[in-house]
């Protein structure tokens, strides 16, 4: 028979397989987390802290935000490059992380990158600056853009940048105020891991089984767009030749999902615990939270950003977090910050259908919002709506 898994216990699966289960307390270790996310997304928006920075805060609120860019630059303990986005990746994932360089290259030839916005020899010319000057940005070059400037439409040396980033051949050596300085890749990544060479296979393999056991449980559409590099045909052979469980997942609205489990799924099971009552401020950005879909099946929260959509046309804020107490989503709420004048400011808040607004409630939010403003090196929480 199929291991059947009910709804709260998938629930809690994935938050402590997200490292959301535990009280954010305790001893740092800012490297395993990373590791055991598989990468922290980054993204260029501060309104309250940066994506990357309140993802890795959720899991251990003693990190601070100059630590990520120390294991970056200094420790050289993580590399960039893109999943869904720009991530920051362990650096032992490197040689596992070989064949995605070829497949962006495929990927992003003749859509914004046609190989014709600079030749060939102005691609070895940035190459042989950096080279000699060392790790260079964008303000390093002046090509224009030609003809009508259109949205998201850059520089060639900014597109020739990017597309030998993507490529593998240059890496992000540091970033500073956001900035990515661009390296020659043999000065940034370790000498031994350039020189590994594991199989297609092995890293298919190590991809997928990757994603499921930091998933714990996922259908085959969950572990592709984990990481994004693999195809669903590739995890479906994968998924024909490996270890994993067939199991049913019970969803939100009660109806079953066919999944596949890590091996040692009943372990999993059997060792669970119930997850921090803490009331938690979820980025929207946060690896708990980016599949939407698999959001809505396990938690019944149908969440859209809406940084992009026009204000008359937001059902909910600009940039809107997600409120987790225990092991529910018990509704959202809009903050900005002002750092300069140290306030963490309350637009709105919107509770989830049957969820009470009670005193314990309020004070648990409160204490998260202090604790994040503290982060932040603000002074004040100011309210300017009301529950």
């Amino acid at each position: 028979m199929r291991l059947k898994i009910k709804n709260r216990d998938a629930r809690r699966l994935w938050l402590s397989s997200q490292g959301l289960g535990p009280t954010p307390t305790g001893p740092l270790d800012l490297l395993q987390i990373i590791k055991d996310l598989g990468f922290v997304q980054l993204d260029t928006i501060r309104n309250v802290t940066r994506a990357h920075h309140h993802i890795l805060w959720s899991r251990n609120q003693n990190y601070r935000e100059p630590m990520l860019w120390k294991l970056l630059a200094d420790e050289r303990a993580l590399f960039e490059h893109f999943t869904h986005d720009a991530s920051l990746i362990p650096m032992d994932f490197y040689p596992m992380w070989k064949r995605q360089f070829p497949r962006m290259k495929n990927k992003i030839t003749g859509s914004w990158y046609s190989g014709s916005d600079l030749s060939p020899a102005a691609h070895q010319a940035i190459k042989d600056r950096i080279e000699k000057e060392g790790p260079l940005c964008t303000r390093a070059f002046d090509t224009k853009i030609e003809g009508k400037k259109e949205m998201w439409q850059r520089p060639p040396h900014k597109k020739a940048l990017d597309y030998m980033w993507y490529c593998g051949e240059l890496t992000t050596s540091r970033r500073e105020n956001f900035i990515k300085f661009y390296d020659l890749t043999q000065r940034v990544i370790p000498a031994e891991k350039l020189e590994q060479c594991p199989t297609e296979a092995e890293q298919i393999d190590w991809l997928c089984r990757g994603a499921l056991d930091r998933m714990s449980f996922g259908t085959q559409a969950d572990i592709q767009k984990f990481w994004d590099a693999t195809s669903r045909a590739e995890v479906k052979d994968w998924a024909e030749q490996s270890d994993c469980i067939e199991v049913d997942i019970e969803g939100h609205d009660g109806t079953w999902t066919e999944a596949l489990a890590a091996s040692d799924i009943e372990e999993r099971l059997a060792g669970l615990n119930a997850p921090t009552s803490r009331l938690r401020v979820i980025n929207p950005f946060d690896p708990a939270i980016r599949d939407r879909v698999r959001l809505k099946r396990l938690f019944g929260m149908d969440f859209k950003i809406e940084i992009f959509v026009p204000a008359a046309k937001r059902r909910w804020g600009y940039y809107v977090y997600p409120m987790l107490e225990g092991d529910k989503f018990i509704g959202r709420v809009e903050l900005k910050a002002e750092r300069k004048k140290g306030v963490l400011i309350v637009h709105q808040i919107w509770l989830a259908p049957k969820t009470k607004w009670t005193e314990v409630r309020a004070g648990k939010l409160g204490a998260e919002l202090a604790r994040l403003a503290r982060f932040i090196g603000a002074e004040e929480v100011r309210w300017d709506c009301e529950v």
